[in-house]
């Protein structure tokens, strides 16, 4: 009872089914859950129509919702139903019904509490855009969601002028997909780095936090290994970290650089891209992508860098810590919060 089956195949070979399986029981946890989040939505935004068409506000309507609120938990005392609640479903409402169809369908999947905090704490319907796709595409949790907002992640990615050659090297659909699924910032600060490190000690920290580090990439990434070994014409290569995409169906090589970019770096990331497509790239795959994070990168550099590569590179920065101001304001929001940040009915 005890024993551990026996297994015929290679390792590499069970890694790979073992891969697959967790990936598919990952999509459908994730469509299971935008089903539940999307019919819950639909009831609210019923309800929150209701409301509005009825032309109920708080003040004189307060009375009448708070009935309505008594006699639907009578009926159905499992479903959140409070007074508070039920001006936020025609909040909801009111916010969106005149939205396209986008921002509509990117919200309807969302959690509840997502939605919450979405409507009393970002005014744009451009940055609900933005976040809600964020939180979809990225499993955000929401209190993620809520860093982010708290942090104006949108502003920053406003500013962001992104760094690679994915126009030039990939099909049209796939440029844009890969565009959309790599950033040009990323933020290790859960990592609790204080002084400096080596680029070793940087990948074995960020092995030990892999969940942490992969919620950071974005949705579908898989890690297959660190230092991961190629080898070609009696000679040995090693792939700092290596990840699969199941969105893009592409092996991507992570490369770490404590210091600046420097140009050698895309020479270097080439090679691995052509190895890894010629030795673990499958059949029906498409080609490998390789990202090289660094603590600092000059734009212009890159892309001078990258003008006559034919491999899909990508250079992003990351940070080890929150920017002094960021932080701050963080603490701020925190200490000045009032009752009604928390409140989810």
């Amino acid at each position: 009872m005890g024993n551990k089956p026996q297994i015929n195949i290679n390792d590499s070979d069970y890694s790979e089914i073992l891969r697959q399986a967790v990936a598919e029981i990952r999509v459908a946890r994730t469509l299971i859950a935008k089903q539940v989040n999307s019919t819950a939505n639909s009831v609210y935004w019923n309800l929150g129509k209701l409301l509005f068409e009825k032309q109920l506000e708080e003040g004189y309507g307060s009375g009448v919702v708070k009935q309505l609120s008594v006699d639907l938990k009578n009926e159905f005392p499992d479903m959140g139903l409070s007074p508070r609640n039920l001006w936020n479903m025609k909040l909801f409402y009111e916010r969106y019904y005149l939205a396209d169809q986008k921002l509509l369908q990117a919200v309807a999947v969302l959690p509840w509490g997502h939605n919450l905090l979405l409507i009393n704490k970002v005014q744009s319907l451009e940055a609900v855009a933005y976040y809600a796709n964020e939180a979809v595409t990225k499993g955000w949790s929401r209190d993620i969601l809520l860093n982010a907002i708290k942090m104006d992640s949108y502003a920053n990615f406003q500013k962001q002028i992104k760094s690679h050659n994915f126009r030039e090297t990939l099909p049209g659909i796939d440029a844009d997909y890969a565009n959309e699924v790599f950033k040009d910032a990323y933020n290790l600060g859960f990592l609790g780095i204080t002084e400096h490190i080596k680029e070793l000690e940087l990948e074995k920290r960020l092995v030990e936090k892999i969940k942490s580090f992969v919620l950071e990439l974005g949705k579908g990434f898989s890690f297959i290994g660190n230092q991961y070994r190629l080898e070609y014409n009696g000679k040995e290569y090693f792939v700092d970290m290596l990840f699969f995409h199941r969105g893009l169906q592409s092996l991507v090589a992570i490369e770490l650089k404590i210091g600046s970019f420097k140009a050698e770096y895309v020479g270097k990331m080439n090679l691995y891209l052509s190895l890894l497509d010629k030795l673990e790239k499958g059949e029906n795959e498409n080609p490998s992508v390789g990202i090289i994070l660094c603590a600092d990168k000059d734009h212009l550099d890159v892309e001078i860098a990258l003008q006559d590569i034919n491999k899909p590179i990508g250079v992003a920065e990351y940070q080890l810590l929150l920017p002094k101001e960021e932080l701050q304001t963080l603490v701020l929001n925190e200490i000045n919060a009032t009752e009604g940040d928390n409140e989810q009915e």
